[in-house]
């Protein structure tokens, strides 16, 4: 890379830095290499792709190097920045640096994946004037400090023509900050939006809200592409909320081609949930499949991660017969279902998942783990990322003494095994003898790596409280345990030990 970082390319325009580590391209950004004369004074196009380790935090360094691009460019029009492959994405924020305060652009065309709802905000705010397509991604709403430029007053933006959102946690501000700012792109023509809706007192959203709030202020749009799933809670107002016929309805006669939609009411009254959908499916996730799906929108080709969710209802063999077959090439699966399945005599039929790579059932009943990594019921020939609480592990091996040829487990790369989770009280404590782990919060915060020789959760046994982290293996990991009988018995022995140990951590008894 040195070597071609040193030549001077006098027609080259179009720019694609694919897997750099994000450390290695702040650098080559701030020295003296080539890059820094080309970008001001040739570069029209750039791709970027950054390779982290953290992906799935936000990334401070890369957040940096989006800002220096933006002040170093001056002919940029088309930027890609680490949305070139969908299994990688690197997390930006940028409404608090103060590189990006100076900037001025000519981009046309941006794609971003952004921390914060702000950061998409901070990015429409009239900096870039001449963007006319803006594919953005947006990882959660949630914020410590309200950025101060939330309160103003904000300018439409007439010379956007595409503008593509994916929100990936569900959000409350789907009515006030959201609708808020489409209706500043008077001018679009083409309308993306994967959303994750929570709505208040108020009914699901539908084809007479969705034009009535968005549509109607779009005069020159053509194309509506859209998967928007909504939870509606109702607390204080009486509101009947709408079956799946009201919902089909709704988007009759509004222009809006071939829709579908599925209805789930909880068992609880007051929360419901609610899928609306354009035909052909065009997204990557489908999110939110439960029971009450129709398997009859035809084929879900371009699905890659399904998220399954079901409160009420078990999912069946047959369920995941069906599922296999109208999503044929997913290649993530999350399932969230807590009810044991209720025909536990499994058909003859094998289920294949043929490009199935990560498997999450941290969520779900031990009977999924069965479902899934027994062999007679499942074939899964690409699985290399296994998520599992290490309970539904031991039941599923009997204590890890199973032929491992009876399941689908003989090519697992990374094992993600929750054997000890935060806010659980403790009754043992852990010698690594070999392998590696990490400390993780419930958010996903990684606050320590543990390797060969380390010890763990013996803050529980001192002290009876709950642990403050959880622990997912990143690797094969071999531990030695000891209980809470066997470490009073051993510092029964070490009276002085046992005393500098209490004396340290205060205690109840």
């Amino acid at each position: 890379m040195e070597r071609i970082l040193t030549v001077s390319y006098r027609q080259l325009y179009s720019l694609s830095l694919v897997n750099f580590e994000e450390k290695l391209l702040f650098q080559y950004l701030t020295d003296h290499s080539i890059l820094r004369d080309l970008l001001p004074n040739q570069i029209t196009h750039l791709n970027i792709d950054i390779q982290n380790e953290t992906i799935s935090q936000l990334s401070e360094i890369a957040s940096n190097i989006f800002a220096l691009i933006l002040s170093l460019t001056k002919r940029l029009i088309h930027l890609n920045f680490c949305q070139l492959f969908s299994h990688r994405r690197t997390w930006i924020s940028i409404y608090y640096l103060l590189e990006i305060s100076s900037m001025s652009s000519n981009l046309t065309e941006l794609k971003i994946n952004v921390e914060t709802f702000f950061d998409w905000l901070y990015l429409l705010d009239g900096r870039l004037d001449s963007l006319s397509k803006l594919i953005i991604n947006v990882r959660k709403f949630l914020y410590k400090h309200k950025p101060s430029y939330i309160n103003g007053g904000w300018k439409d933006l007439p010379k956007l023509k595409c503008f593509s959102l994916t929100l990936n946690t569900y959000e409350q501000e789907y009515d006030n900050q959201i609708i808020a700012l489409l209706n500043r792109m008077i001018n679009l023509e083409e309308l993306i939006l994967f959303l994750l809706v929570i709505r208040v007192d108020k009914n699901y959203a539908d084809g007479v809200q969705i034009y009535n709030d968005i549509l109607i202020h779009m005069p020159r749009l053509n194309k509506f592409t859209f998967s928007i799933n909504t939870v509606a809670i109702i607390e204080k107002k009486k509101i009947r909320l709408s079956s799946n016929e009201d919902i089909e309805n709704s988007f009759i006669r509004r222009g809006y081609g071939q829709v579908s939609s599925y209805v789930f009411s909880q068992q609880m009254k007051n929360i419901g949930h609610c899928h609306v959908y354009s035909l052909p499916y065009q997204f990557e996730h489908f999110f939110g499949l439960n029971n009450s799906f129709h398997f009859q929108d035809g084929i879900f080709d371009k699905v890659r991660r399904l998220t399954m969710n079901d409160i009420a209802c078990p999912f069946e063999h047959q369920f995941f017969k069906l599922t296999s077959h109208y999503f044929p090439f997913i290649k993530e699966l999350t399932i969230y279902n807590s009810r044991p399945q209720k025909d536990k005599e499994h058909s003859s039929t094998l289920i294949i998942f043929p490009h199935l790579i990560l498997l999450d059932l941290v969520e779900s009943h031990a009977d999924y783990a069965e479902q899934f990594l027994l062999t007679k019921n499942t074939h899964l020939p690409c699985l290399l990322d296994l998520c599992i609480i290490y309970e539904s592990l031991t039941m599923l091996t009997n204590n890890f003494i199973t032929d491992p040829t009876r399941l689908n487990c003989t090519q697992i790369f990374e094992l993600n095994d929750q054997k000890i989770s935060e806010e659980t009280v403790g009754d043992k404590m852990y010698f690594m003898q070999e392998g590696i782990v990490d400390i993780i919060k419930s958010e996903g915060e990684v606050l320590t790596k543990l390797s060969d020789g380390s010890y763990l959760g013996e803050i529980c046994l001192l002290t009876r409280v709950k642990r403050v982290g959880s622990v997912r293996c990143v690797t094969y990991c071999n531990l030695y345990s000891l209980d809470a009988a066997q470490f009073e018995t051993i510092l029964g022995s070490y009276l002085i030990i046992c005393f500098f140990l209490y004396s340290s951590f205060p205690i109840d008894h």
